[in-house]
């Protein structure tokens, strides 16, 4: 059995797992097992389709509106810095049938209810600092473009959602948390909003008076305005790229799926998740020292029921 580490360095989820799984297919031939090219795995030895390498936001910056994601200052939630180098993992393996089940009980989708449930935990955190005007406690949800703009780019592909809870409005029960989330997902993946956010960011790309600025300013302008101002509308990221499926012969040998989110500018934790069979795998990695967060993240799982196996690479 190999035991999959996934490093997801690219911001979509998409494209990186059909890499993964292409990879993979190629390294279990090389063992001697005959894998098929097909639920998703390339055929390496034909020419990559023009399809497959098109900026799918320029085919699609057709609105004729340009909105904007705004930049309400959100809770950043950051931590003791770890040392350099130090990036703190701990990864949680919960049945994805209980997850569902809990998950539909209050009407949200398993990804909805993570973030509801990340959403809380982050506003706990908040609210043991006793800080005199508590900020919006807001997420950053990766949301894959191709179902709604077809597509068969391998280039990043995706629009960040923000479900925010603003604790200045009054205290919210979990239900009210998972129902605000519900509906900011369903009212903001829209074809119409998400087509006006990308027509804003490719008539940036555009611009005629940025294209003559040299590339190494531009490179350096958009670090320094990322690590300023870029982490300042959400909390922390959360992304869910959902199954990850492969040929049936494959399956034997996928003992299971691990994913972990880069560290950010800031010392706090991301959170991702992937399922594979009946197992979904949730990370928390970043370089802050506390874990906070994460255990009452996984707390509230088990206080409904459901059974959770913690793997971390931290000495405590």
């Amino acid at each position: 059995r190999i035991s999959l580490e996934v490093f997801h360095a690219l911001a979509d989820g998409a494209g990186s797992l059909t890499l993964l799984r292409t990879l993979l297919a190629v390294y279990l031939r090389e063992l001697g097992h005959d894998i098929p090219n097909t639920d998703g795995v390339l055929d390496i030895d034909e020419p990559p389709p023009r399809e497959e390498q098109e900026d799918a936001y320029f085919r699609y910056a057709k609105s004729r509106v340009r909105k904007g994601m705004g930049d309400r200052r959100a809770y950043q939630g950051n931590g003791t810095p770890e040392p350099f180098y130090t990036l703190n993992v701990t990864m949680g393996l919960v049945p994805l049938d209980k997850l569902r089940e809990t998950a539909h009980g209050y009407g949200a989708s398993v990804t909805e209810y993570l973030a509801a449930v990340l959403i809380e935990a982050i506003l706990a955190k908040q609210r043991r600092e006793g800080r005199r005007r508590e900020l919006p406690v807001a997420l950053a949800v990766p949301i894959n473009l191709r179902p709604h703009f077809p597509s068969k780019t391998l280039r990043n592909f995706i629009l960040t959602v923000r479900p925010s809870i603003d604790p200045e409005l009054g205290d919210y029960t979990f239900p009210e948390i998972v129902a605000q989330v519900h509906h900011h997902m369903r009212l903001h993946i829209s074809r119409q909003e998400m087509q006006a956010v990308i027509t804003r960011n490719v008539m940036l790309q555009k611009n005629r008076l940025l294209q003559i600025v040299p590339a190494p300013l531009k490179n350096l302008a958009m670090a320094v305005s990322y690590k300023i101002a870029g982490c300042r509308p959400y909390s922390t990221t959360f992304t869910n790229p959902g199954a990850f499926q492969v040929p049936a012969v494959m399956e034997p040998h996928i003992q299971r799926m691990e994913v972990i989110l880069g560290q950010s500018y800031t010392p706090r934790a991301n959170c991702a998740s992937l399922s594979f069979g009946n197992t979904m795998e949730i990370t928390f990695a970043g370089t802050v020292k506390e874990s906070e967060v994460e255990r009452d993240f996984f707390r509230h799982l088990v206080r409904e029921g459901i059974h959770v196996k913690v793997i971390s690479n931290r000495e405590e």
